[in-house]
């Protein structure tokens, strides 16, 4: 277990993961940090709807698109509530980190920006992860601007995290005007904000608002873009839709790792784990850490696992180990592995012909 470094009262918990080698709907909310035309800038505004976006921040040029631009993708995908933060016209990388700062501070499971400079992009990736450490789990989708295939990939392991997204190509609006590849990672955070079943992966949803996309990637393509970490987007019949959930996690230690590669498994990681912490958390606020308590809390804790597993979103668990810390007697110990679903993403047909 890792070191205990806090004092308050409470459930904390802590992961790893290794990958086995053998034979409005929306239920998330989703933070933005955009330009915008007006409103207050640093201040964290909770939106419901595109209109009352529009009343705070203004509408954009059709030749800058921001805030504005986002909140339409974003609500058009099911996204329920946003939690919006101006940043000035002329942003560096420290006006989008405080934006990111009190972001941190509000409970938004996904996180999007409008910018694509690489370092803003780097800032997020620190802010999501610094949130995630202290029990604010959560995911941010970014983008490009222009970028190639091959361009996105050198983005993606320079971001390489399992809470990072990174989306390509740029895409077309409604209207047929080119879209920087941020707001084709918007357009999909709302559809990840509506995802209910975490195991269930992006392949082949519908993404609305989009026209199309700015590059007809081949299959090569697409096989170098998942494979670099990178979720390529597709239009086929005027319908836009992600190929495949993907990371930019590629590497640990600078070697090659797939373990984090599938969207879903970061998305059930942050599913499980919060909800077995919110569970104790409820029913043992005020209680001693006796033998009798232990042992309920690792029956409640089966029970919440064994819901996961009703409901597929985990394959199996192994045994629930609860112990008083040696160091520490006023603090348990849980201790649980489970291994988690997959998403069907491939179906091989082997064929044997009679004449």
């Amino acid at each position: 277990m890792s070191e205990i470094i806090h004092e308050r009262p409470g459930v904390y918990s802590s992961y790893d993961a290794s990958a086995v080698v053998s034979g409005g709907r929306a239920v998330r909310t989703v933070g933005v940090a955009a330009r915008a035309v007006r409103g207050d800038v640093g201040k964290v505004v909770t939106v419901t709807g595109y209109t009352a976006g529009v009343a705070v921040f203004g509408e954009d040029a059709a030749q800058s698109p921001g805030m504005s631009t986002l909140l339409r993708l974003l609500f058009a995908n099911g996204a329920a509530t946003v939690l919006a933060v101006r940043v000035d016209d002329a942003a560096g990388t420290a006006d989008y980190e405080a934006a990111f700062q009190a972001l941190g501070r509000e409970e938004a499971q996904i996180l999007v920006c409008d910018s694509a400079e690489l370092e803003v992009q780097q800032a997020l990736r620190t802010a999501v992860e610094e949130a995630s450490s202290t029990r604010r789990e959560r995911i941010a989708l970014v983008g490009g601007n222009g970028d190639t295939a091959a361009e996105l990939v050198e983005r993606a392991a320079a971001l390489n995290s399992e809470r990072m997204v990174l989306v390509g190509p740029d895409a077309l609006s409604s209207t047929g005007e080119q879209l920087p590849g941020v707001f084709s990672a918007g357009a999909l955070a709302g559809v990840v904000a509506c995802g209910r079943d975490p195991a269930v992966p992006l392949n082949g949803a519908e993404i609305a608002g989009l026209g199309g996309v700015c590059e007809d990637y081949s299959d090569n393509d697409i096989d170098l873009l998942v494979r670099g970490g990178v979720t390529p987007l597709e239009c086929a019949a005027g319908v836009v839709s992600p190929v495949r959930g993907i990371t930019t996690r590629t590497t640990t230690g600078g070697a090659a790792d797939t373990t984090w590669r599938e969207l879903t498994t970061i998305l059930i990681v942050d599913d499980v784990i919060p909800a077995v912490r919110q569970s104790l958390r409820s029913k043992f606020s005020r209680t001693k850490n006796t033998a009798q308590t232990r042992s309920a809390i690792r029956s409640q804790t089966v029970v919440e696992l064994e819901k996961k597993l009703a409901a597929e979103i985990i394959d199996s668990y192994g045994e629930v180990t609860v112990s008083a810390s040696a160091d520490d007697p006023s603090v348990c110990l849980v201790e649980f592995t489970f291994a988690v679903a997959h998403g069907l993403n491939q179906i091989y047909l082997t064929v044997h012909i009679t004449i």
